[in-house]
């Protein structure tokens, strides 16, 4: 921990003080935008075969749906949280629950690949504007301690159950109706949020200054860079001269970024949070945990859709148990976590996780969801359960209240970031190794394939089942193997960095908590 005396948070409660109905409605407007924002991560997972197939996408390109919302998302985070605390957090809340629903209307519309592409982004510029000013209003509004802890937990729960809620949400939608309403139905939520937030949510305090647009601009550039370099790697190899190309610009512009933010008066990332390591351990700890958690959904909804043959809505109902455990997890977190700090629930939730992804790895074609899914997916998410909690805290402790927004996005934005990051590291795992996998499979389809079939082969390059499904499956268990290894080194980051006095104790625990264990 920082050796500065400040307690594990220092913001205070910047508004009138509601009644107890009051803030629960203030509760469920902030927890109904981040779940909104956090869904349609997932939720657009489970459509996936159904837009490939209507938009042509290839396999690997196909990871773009899910990338441009989470790049520009995870990008602009940070200035999305610096906003609010200038502009005022209220204000800025509803103009990107807004935006978001406008965004998603476009995409519901769009007729190519180009057009669902840039609707997701903007979906994402929208995201990054509502979310971190929506953790922030939790620190402004609600009393430091028990009842600020329960906010959080009930904003962690969301946060990280959000996702088996989309997988949910969206196959009763494209089972239901079709693709296109996993995003119109952003519209409606997004009106009654917008039309809610003045009722019940007052307006912050603002704190005068300017906003770091390079800093945006380059840190966005960056991972976009970045992240696309996997991906083109998945596709070309790592000795395309593009994917070389996308490395070493990304290299350049990453470094340019530190370089502003080092220089600004007002940096959209003050460096100077990585100074307490707690905080700097909290972020490495997101992002590894953001790396598997997106590569689970991914990875096994398309698994359980094309291998194990489930519809769209049983792909969804499959996922339901994850958000269930999950906040139970987030439960056992929030009550207990005053009496023992949040350090043996981070440490505990990575080792839970990495146990849960572990076992995934076994999966093979002839798997069963019953046998071989659902128990290791109930083990990963009592794990994630108690990590989001206590990452939550964490992040923003030792925050000045001019800083909780940067703060609240910087945690949002190593979220995101990881996510987007690791998705394409995994993608690039499972092409590497279901592109070898197809290497053995095609002389066995070819050694007792019909002529027709041979025909099809050579004009569509698409190896049919069963055949598909071990390449496939070889490819999304080697995925497993890395996310087990990020999750792995999420519980070391945990036991090695964080540390918790017993002045941190005290103040989680309020003027009516619990007595330290």
């Amino acid at each position: 921990m920082s050796t500065s005396p400040q307690p594990i948070s220092a913001t205070q409660p910047a508004t009138d003080r509601r009644g107890g109905g009051g803030n629960a409605m203030a509760l469920l407007v902030i927890a109904s935008c981040q779940l909104m924002v956090v869904l349609d991560i997932t939720i657009v997972n489970i459509a996936l075969p159904h837009i490939q197939s209507a938009l042509a996408f290839s396999t690997t390109s196909l990871a773009w749906v899910v990338n441009a919302y989470t790049l520009t998302f995870g990008g602009l985070l940070l200035l999305g949280g610096r906003t609010g605390d200038i502009l005022g957090r209220r204000r800025v809340f509803m103009f990107g629950v807004a935006l978001f629903a406008v965004a998603s209307l476009l995409g519901g519309l769009a007729q190519n690949p180009g057009e669902l592409l840039a609707a997701r982004a903007l979906q994402g510029v929208g995201g990054a504007i509502a979310s971190p000013t929506a953790l922030s209003l939790v620190s402004t509004t609600f009393k430091e301690g028990p009842e600020r802890n329960r906010a959080f937990g009930v904003f962690a729960a969301v946060s990280a159950g959000g996702g088996a809620i989309g997988l949910l949400m969206g196959g009763i939608l494209v089972e239901w109706l079709n693709w296109r309403w996993v995003l119109f139905v952003n519209v409606p939520i997004g009106l009654l949020i917008v039309l809610a937030t003045p009722r019940f949510i007052r307006e912050s305090e603002r704190h005068p200054g300017h906003f770091d647009i390079a800093g945006a601009l380059t840190s966005t550039a960056g991972m976009v860079l970045l992240v696309y370099g996997f991906i083109r790697a998945a596709q070309e190899g790592w000795r395309d001269a593009l994917t070389l190309a996308s490395f070493a610009a990304a290299v350049v512009v990453l470094a340019l970024f530190v370089l502003i933010e080092r220089r600004s008066k007002q940096p959209i990332t003050p460096l100077h949070m990585f100074a307490d390591r707690n905080r700097a351990g909290t972020y490495g700890i997101m992002l590894c945990l953001a790396a598997a958690i997106f590569g689970m959904f991914f990875f096994l909804t398309l698994f359980v859709q094309d291998v194990l043959g489930f519809s769209p809505l049983r792909a969804g109902l499959a996922f339901l148990p994850v958000s269930a455990v999950i906040a139970v997890g987030a439960g056992l977190a929030s009550r207990f976590l005053p009496r023992f700090g949040p350090k043996p629930f981070m440490v505990t939730g990575a080792v839970l996780a990495a146990a849960g992804l572990a076992w995934l790895t076994l999966t093979d074609v002839h798997s069963t969801y019953a046998g071989s899914i659902l128990g290791p997916m109930l083990v990963f998410s009592l794990g994630m359960g108690m990590e989001f909690v206590s990452l939550t805290l964490m992040a923003l402790s030792n925050v000045s209240p001019r800083e909780t927004g940067a703060a609240s996005g910087l945690l949002n934005a190593t979220q995101q970031v990881g996510g987007s990051l690791g998705l394409s590291i995994l993608v690039t795992t499972f092409g590497t190794a279901s592109t070898n996998e197809a290497q053995k499979q095609i002389p066995r389809f070819l050694a007792q394939a019909t002529p027709l079939e041979r025909l099809r082969f050579q004009r569509t390059g698409v190896l049919p089942k069963p055949f598909s499904d071990e390449v496939l499956t070889s490819g999304v268990s080697a995925a497993f193997v890395v996310a087990a290894i990020f999750t792995a080194l999420a519980a070391l980051i945990a036991v090695v960095a964080i540390q918790v006095r017993s002045s941190d104790l005290e103040r989680l625990q309020g003027q009516t908590g619990l007595p330290p264990g």
